[in-house]
């Protein structure tokens, strides 16, 4: 469905068209973020699974990073209607791939008979799943201010030219890459995954906070830069471990799946704060919020894991 609407959009005659078909694209995207983990829970051994994560992460933000430059060569050759026709064709031979592999693509496992406290909204609303939801949402709100703001920030605050600010921006995408597959091996080496991701959030908050307010130059910046990017990106996969943790069994796509919706929910609303705040001139408290909201995020970790540990202890004696 996303590779045919994304294709279509390429011979649409209106804007309400590709209206329509975005939608239709996005309800065909929305299923892959709950799915993929729900797979790769059922078909990884448990002591490679965070490598897996890891990599499953690692090639989808090397598509993100691909997706602009390959973009528009395509659109200086074939046009942007080309493009688009393009692009959502090459879905084509993935989904035939995963038809064609689906034997080695193994669901999660699921009880014989659901404990009631897992069905449903009940386990939704349960206080360990929605501190996780606030954790990936505040979390994306923190990732979305630098990834729409940080070239503003460091032109306006500390003077980077337009060109050395966007390369700053790429060495923390870059770091942040990088450190996804640190975080993976580290992941199936220890259980003790909360303690990493709060040393490594907090040290990403500390790097983005001298950034936005200790006057720097190109390299220090940068530098500081590409190393909160690795932090951030070694604490994704134990934070993604940590919830596959907490679901039940058979619930873990459920799960997934409504902890993804706050990512997306905290990436779309905080755009146009930061630009009210910049708007308001102080360029230079927009990393300071950043940071706050990394620091904010850890105590939603936190309070996850308290309440999945007293969920687990009335099931254990059940």
């Amino acid at each position: 469905m996303m590779s045919l609407a994304i294709s279509a959009m390429g011979v649409a005659t209106s804007y309400w068209q590709i209206v329509g078909l975005a939608l239709l694209s996005g309800v065909g995207n929305s299923v892959f973020h709950p799915c993929d983990y729900a797979i790769l829970s059922g078909s990884v051994a448990r002591e490679r699974l965070g490598r897996s994560f890891a990599f499953h992460t690692f090639t989808g933000n090397l598509g993100w990073a691909a997706a602009p430059p390959v973009t528009a060569g395509l659109m200086l050759l074939l046009g942007w209607r080309g493009a688009l026709i393009v692009l959502g064709l090459a879905g084509i031979p993935v989904a035939t791939a995963v038809l064609w592999q689906s034997r080695i693509l193994i669901d999660q496992a699921r009880p014989p008979r659901a404990h009631p406290h897992t069905a449903g909204a009940r386990l939704l609303l349960s206080r360990s799943v929605m501190m996780f939801f606030a954790f990936f949402m505040i979390s994306a709100m923190a990732g979305a201010g630098i990834q729409s703001w940080l070239i503003t920030v460091l032109h306006q605050v500390q003077g980077l030219a337009i060109e050395a600010a966007s390369s700053a921006l790429t060495g923390y995408m870059v770091g942040m890459i990088a450190g996804v597959l640190l975080g993976g091996w580290f992941a199936d080496r220890t259980e003790r995954h909360l303690p990493f991701v709060v040393i490594l959030a907090s040290c990403a908050a500390a790097l983005l906070l001298l950034v936005g307010v200790v006057s720097l130059a190109e390299l220090p910046a940068s530098t500081m830069l590409f190393a909160a990017g690795l932090t951030t990106g070694a604490s994704r996969t134990p934070r993604d471990v940590m919830l596959k943790d907490a679901a039940p069994p058979g619930q873990i796509g459920k799960v997934f799946g409504f902890v993804s919706s706050g990512m997306s929910l905290g990436g779309a609303i905080v755009p146009v704060p930061y630009g009210i705040i910049i708007d308001a001139g102080r360029p230079d408290l927009v990393l300071v919020v950043v940071a706050a909201l990394l620091l904010l995020s850890l105590l939603c970790a936190g309070g996850a894991r308290v309440g999945f540990r007293r969920a687990a202890v009335p099931a254990a004696a059940d």
